[in-house]
């Protein structure tokens, strides 16, 4: 063990790791708390290489939003509005069809999309949406709906959530991307989002879906006005659900973007505060495979850094994310797969081109 671990008074928690323990939750509160970022960084890649190597992968994926109108208005979004509002949309399946045809000369192997909880759209436009993108591109994997979205599907069509997830995968759902999620605290909610789908409901979706043989993500909105305990409780939630059903493929520790929002009062995450929420997911979560630094989020030279914290995934090209952007993001909407290539490389790990479901695609 280096004697840095030790002076960061860390030695005990490094063993439980060395020795593949879980960790407790004040283990997670002392490394919140710790102020040596690198001792805890170090830690995280120690983990993060024992499950992945060198190899840090991304995806050519596009996103692909239908519709902003949404009857949840969360505090902290800043793309959901009320129908009638001037800058609230929604995608005929005709646009999405456009939208999938208008990249057909790329490789993108991923299609990405989620919307808001829209009050009108029938149950039939979701089935018409998934069954036109593959219409356009059969071989595409479509990752659609948050945990969320696909209650609210379920609810919709008056049907349970076993009956709706086959419906949805028989017309092309492939998995789902773990968007919702936020922060699973009820305090939080009743604050922030007391329309939406409470935490319990959210992993009852996901584990749902996992049953049906669909894979999801996982995500934890950080950086408003969640506590450290709340989000270890979050952490614990999550692999806790990952336990009974495995259908976790990787968690994205999603910055608070406080522009537009109804907490705009807040300032934005720091470095520190995403690295460490990056190492920290990568130490708590010892049965997720992956952690994702979302370039999107943090921005692309913090999420090389991320490669040494813990993450293994940098997402992908994306291709015209904008739930971001009207939060005051101020990433690029879209990457080359040869700038990914190359931020990768900078950072010394070993790009890989992977599907949805993490197989090698391509090695650089």
């Amino acid at each position: 063990m280096n004697s840095f671990i030790q002076q960061a008074g860390l030695g005990d928690i490094f063993d439980k790791i060395n020795n593949a323990e879980r960790l407790s939750l004040e283990d997670g509160r002392r490394l919140y708390e710790c102020p040596d970022l690198l001792a805890v960084g170090w830690l995280a890649n120690f983990v993060r290489e024992r499950k992945n190597g060198n190899q840090a992968f991304f995806i050519y994926n596009q996103h692909i939003n239908y519709s902003n109108i949404c009857t949840n208005l969360c505090k902290f979004c800043a793309f959901g509005k009320e129908k009638g509002h001037e800058m609230a949309y929604e995608m005929s399946i005709a646009q999405i069809k456009e939208k999938v045809r208008e990249r057909l000369d790329e490789p993108i192997t991923e299609i990405h999309m989620v919307g808001g909880i829209h009050p009108e759209l029938p149950y039939s436009y979701y089935l018409a949406a998934l069954r036109a993108i593959k219409e356009v591109r059969p071989d595409v994997h479509i990752q659609a709906f948050t945990c969320v979205e696909i209650q609210h599907l379920a609810d919709l069509a008056g049907k349970p959530l076993e009956a709706t997830l086959e419906e949805l995968k028989a017309a092309g759902l492939g998995s789902l991307p773990g968007g919702g999620a936020e922060v699973f605290s009820p305090r939080i909610r009743e604050l922030t989002c007391p329309k939406k789908l409470d935490g319990a409901g959210w992993r009852r979706v996901a584990q749902t879906a996992h049953r049906c043989g669909l894979k999801s993500n996982a995500t934890m909105l950080y950086g408003h006005i969640e506590t450290i305990d709340e989000r270890l409780e979050h952490l614990d939630a999550l692999r806790r659900a990952q336990d009974e059903t495995g259908g976790f493929l990787t968690f994205i520790p999603l910055a608070f973007h406080p522009k537009n929002t109804g907490l705009s009062d807040l300032s934005r995450t720091t470095g520190v505060n995403d690295l460490k929420n990056i190492a920290v997911a990568r130490l708590m979560l010892d049965n997720f495979p992956h952690i994702k630094a979302y370039w999107v989020m943090i921005g692309p030279k913090l999420a090389q850094v991320a490669l040494s914290f813990g993450a293994d995934d940098m997402d992908g090209t994306v291709k015209e994310e904008i739930i971001t952007r009207m939060a005051g993001g101020e990433s690029e909407q879209a990457l080359g797969h040869n700038t990914l290539i190359r931020l990768i490389k900078e950072a010394g790990r070993e790009p890989v081109e992977r599907d949805t479901l993490y197989e090698a695609l391509r090695r650089y």
